[in-house]
């Protein structure tokens, strides 16, 4: 049967990935993610799994990209400075196309940055902070019961598309404290690895996907012997700089994920059907954001709230038919503007999309938020 806990968001997403099947965890600790890889210590050899602390972040990326192409399911979590170590492993996961998931409990940054307060500063690093033409999926959510359902979903997307995976959470999520109900086994669907058949032999092509544009994969160590590089490659993982095989990978790595934008653009929408003015918020911003819609509306006044929990790809179409009819959008987010950008080259006017932001460390309120939806207003827009 369900059960029902009393949690940090940072321990809902280790006990979601405890759920998701969860073989193998390697990280390094870090303020504010630091009880992910806690939590998880003990869970993970209780279930007879994998924990190693590692020396450092780059090591922590590295080791779960060699588990991960032996078979197992792997994690592992981090913050700012952490997050920024691990980008050239993530472009490396990227073009091997290797299943794994990134926890990145956001902090204020640059640098050192300030380690014990929220900021959502991270949100364009975790779509650019690799280098090259790439996709990539970033996931994120504003309360536990969503941390929960993310996290199962970052490796089920991870399975399915042989990609890594990133949460991007942040200071307030992960250490709050509420209710989370853990579903029963099987209540929420897995995707397992799609293992390549023994009887493939040498037949076996590592990067060649199927009609379905799933890839199949075989347990590096197994019965197949393949090539894993960070080159650009060939079907069989051969180092190749031959035009049209150069041509042809990057198109795949970037369609199999923007293809499937659609279907992992995960939202959830309030009050919007009648809404005039249209908030767009994400992460702990988004629970101030609802604060404000519910009490403007209980004043009569047309507001809603578009929370985005996909963030990479953006979810342009998503958001184009939810701003169609709004007289202004105001996007809520806790730094100087990272995902409003992408809005406005969403909407068919970007000129009536307008930032309502806090970046000094601390959540942003109802109060900031109604203030600065005045201003708008003010300006009869």
């Amino acid at each position: 049967m369900a059960t029902t806990c009393f949690v940090q968001g940072n321990e809902a997403c280790s006990l979601a990935a405890m759920y998701a099947g969860l073989d193998f965890f390697a990280g390094y600790p870090i303020t504010p993610s630091t009880e992910i890889a806690e939590t998880l210590s003990a869970r993970l050899p209780e279930a007879g799994k994998k924990f190693i602390q590692m020396e450092d972040e780059i090591a922590s990326m590295c080791a779960i990209i060699g588990a991960s192409l032996t078979g197992s399911k792997v994690m592992t979590a981090t913050s700012g400075p952490g997050f920024s170590l691990m980008q050239e492993s993530l472009g490396y996961a990227v073009m091997a196309e290797i299943p794994c998931v990134i926890a990145n409990v956001q902090r204020g940054g640059p640098s050192t940055g300030n380690p014990t307060h929220v900021s959502q500063g991270d949100v364009n690093q975790a779509r650019w902070g690799t280098h090259g033409d790439h996709s990539i999926v970033t996931l994120t959510a504003s309360n536990h019961q969503d941390v929960f359902n993310m996290t199962v979903e970052a490796f089920n997307i991870a399975e399915t598309y042989r990609t890594p995976v990133i949460l991007l959470f942040d200071e307030i999520v992960g250490h709050m404290r509420e209710k989370l109900v853990i579903p029963e086994p099987g209540e929420i669907e897995l995707v397992e690895r799609l293992r390549t058949s023994v009887r493939e032999g040498v037949n076996y092509h590592p990067y060649l996907p199927r009609e379905d544009g799933r890839l199949p994969m075989s347990d590096f160590g197994g019965v197949h012997r393949y090539n894993v590089t960070g080159l650009y490659h060939d079907m069989w993982g051969f180092p190749t700089d031959k035009g049209e095989l150069v041509d042809g990978l990057i198109h795949h790595l970037v369609k199999k994920i923007d293809y499937a934008a659609d279907a992992i653009a995960h939202h959830v929408p309030y009050y919007l059907d009648d809404a005039r003015t249209m908030l767009i918020s994400y992460g702990s911003s988004a629970r101030s954001a609802l604060s404000v819609v519910e009490q403007l509306r209980r004043r009569g006044e047309r507001i809603g709230l578009l929370e985005l929990q996909t963030l990479w790809p953006f979810p342009v179409q998503l958001v184009r038919d939810y701003a169609r009819d709004k007289e202004y959008v105001g996007v809520v987010e806790m730094n100087m503007g990272q995902l409003i950008n992408s809005v406005k080259l969403a909407v068919d006017n970007p000129r009536r999309v307008y930032l309502i932001n806090r970046v000094d460390g601390r959540l942003i309120t109802d109060k900031d938020i109604k203030q600065t939806l005045r201003v708008i207003a003010g300006q009869g827009v």
